[in-house]
């Protein structure tokens, strides 16, 4: 996994979701090693307002071995400034014949080793085809 110090934010956070995904579904490890493996014991995220914790986090894990999406991380814009980056992306998902666009506006913080510690997330489901760019279709 790479660090976010010395990389460039967008390639950092479009690695960080991707690697994730893969691993969960490429891999027959126990989905807890793999949720280490990325995140610190402690994480915590915030998403559209609901805390997601390390336990919370492996349980929705399920649903992802579940469903087998395919996904594309399509990042807008990334800042980063020490241990936290702020980005904006389209996470783009492909499960079961059906396409989502999702729009996150996201905060976050990581260890020197990449793993993820806090974040929180603002999301909006956007048509299939939007890029997320601001006049496009």
């Amino acid at each position: 996994m790479a660090s976010l110090h010395g990389t460039d934010p967008k390639e950092f956070i479009a690695g960080f979701f991707i690697s994730f995904t893969e691993e969960l579904l490429e891999s027959d490890e126990d989905p807890a090693v793999i949720v280490d493996r990325f995140h610190t014991p402690d994480v915590v995220q915030v998403a559209d307002g609901h805390r997601i914790d390390r336990a919370k986090l492996i349980a929705h894990t399920r649903p992802v071995l579940k469903n087998r999406p395919t996904i594309r991380v399509e990042v807008h814009e990334a800042l980063a400034d020490g241990d936290r980056i702020a980005a904006r992306y389209t996470l783009h998902s492909s499960q079961r014949g059906k396409d989502l666009a999702t729009e996150v506006h996201f905060f976050g913080r990581f260890t020197d080793d990449g793993r993820m510690h806090r974040a929180h997330m603002a999301t909006r489901t956007v048509p299939a085809h939007d890029t997320g760019e601001e006049g496009t279709a």
